[in-house]
C-alpha cells in the first residue's frame, strides 16, 4: 500500500513538473495565433478569442529573409558544433593524461579563462582587426563560441573518471599511437560527454545573435535570431511612435505581442526536435563529468 501511495505521489509530481513546462509553451502558441486587438482587450488566453495569422504573415512578409537566416543559422550550428567538439576534445584529452608535461599548469590556465577575460573592446579588436572575422560566416562560428573552458573541464573530468588508464596502457603496449587510441578507443567510450557538450554548443550557436550584431554588415550573413530581433525592434519602434503621434490605425495595429510569441515558436521549434536525440546521453554525460576532478 505504501509503495502504491509513493508511486502516485511521484507520478503526481512529474505530471505537475511536466505541466509547468508544457503549459507556457501552449500559452505562447495560443497568443501567437490570436489577433493583436483581442490580446489588448482580453489579455493572454489558452484559447484565442480571435484566431489570426497576422503575426506570422507579418514576419514572413519577405520569406527570402527568413529562409536565408534559417540556412545561415543551420549551417553555423552544424559546423560550429562539430568544430567545438573536435577542438574541445583535442584539448581535454591531453589534459586528462597524467603523462602530459605541465598538465596542472595548463589546466589552471583553462580555469583562468573561465574566471577572467580581456574585456569586450580588446576582444572585438582582436577578432575584427587582427583575425579579420568581419562580415563573413567565420565571424558567427569562431568568436566566443567555438571553445569554452567550462566544456573543456567537463570533458577532461569525464575522460579521467570514465576511461580506464589500463585500457590506454594496453593499447599503447600493442603499438597503437596516441591518435589511434583517441579515435578508436576514447571517442567510442565517450558518447555521453560528446552529446552533452554537443547540446551545449548547439544551443549556444542556435540562440546566438550577438556575433551578427557585432561583426556582420551584409544582411545575407545575419543569423535567424538577429533577424527576428530586428523585426521585433522595428515593430516596437513603429508601435510606440504611432501611439505618440496618433498615426493611422493600420500602423497602430502592428502585432507587437503576438509577433513576439510567434518569433519564440519560430526560433525554438527546430531546436526542440533535436533535444530527444541528445537526451539519452545528456544526464549521464553531465553527471559523470562533474562529480570528481
Amino acid at each position: 500500500m505504501e509503495s502504491k501511495k509513493t508511486n502516485w505521489l511521484i507520478h503526481a509530481l512529474f505530471i505537475f513538473c511536466s505541466a509547468t513546462a508544457i503549459l507556457p509553451v501552449l500559452l505562447v502558441a495560443a497568443v501567437s495565433f490570436s489577433s493583436e486587438s483581442s490580446i489588448n482587450k482580453y489579455g493572454y488566453s489558452f484559447i484565442p478569442h480571435e484566431f489570426s495569422l497576422f503575426a506570422y504573415n507579418y514576419i514572413f512578409n519577405d520569406p527570402h529573409i527568413i529562409i536565408r537566416a534559417y540556412s545561415v543559422t543551420i549551417f553555423v550550428t552544424i559546423v560550429g558544433t562539430l568544430a567545438c567538439l573536435i577542438i574541445t576534445s583535442a584539448l581535454a584529452y591531453p589534459l586528462s593524461r597524467k603523462t602530459l608535461p605541465y598538465r596542472n599548469f595548463l589546466t589552471f590556465f583553462v580555469v583562468l579563462t573561465i574566471l577572467f577575460n580581456g574585456g569586450l573592446v580588446p576582444w572585438y579588436i582582436l577578432f575584427k582587426t587582427y583575425l579579420h572575422f568581419s562580415d563573413n560566416i567565420g565571424a558567427l562560428i569562431v568568436p566566443g563560441l567555438m571553445l569554452n573552458g567550462f566544456s573543456v573541464l567537463i570533458m577532461r573530468t569525464f575522460f579521467i573518471n570514465t576511461i580506464p588508464p589500463e585500457l590506454i596502457e594496453a593499447a599503447d603496449m600493442d603499438g597503437a599511437g596516441e591518435l589511434r587510441i583517441f579515435v578508436q578507443i576514447v571517442i567510442p567510450l565517450s558518447k555521453p560527454v560528446y552529446a552533452t557538450i554537443g547540446l551545449f554548443a548547439t544551443l549556444a550557436y542556435w540562440n546566438d545573435w550577438y556575433n551578427s550584431m557585432l561583426f556582420q554588415i551584409n544582411p545575407d550573413n545575419f543569423s535567424m535570431q538577429y533577424v527576428l530581433q530586428r523585426i521585433l525592434l522595428n515593430i516596437q519602434y513603429l508601435s510606440q511612435n504611432t501611439r505618440s503621434t496618433n498615426a493611422s490605425s493600420s500602423l497602430a495595429a502592428l502585432p507587437a505581442e503576438t509577433s513576439r510569441m510567434a518569433m519564440a515558436l519560430i526560433a525554438a521549434g527546430p531546436i526542440i526536435l533535436v533535444y530527444p536525440f541528445f537526451q539519452k546521453y545528456f544526464i549521464k554525460g553531465l553527471t559523470i563529468g562533474a562529480v570528481k576532478g
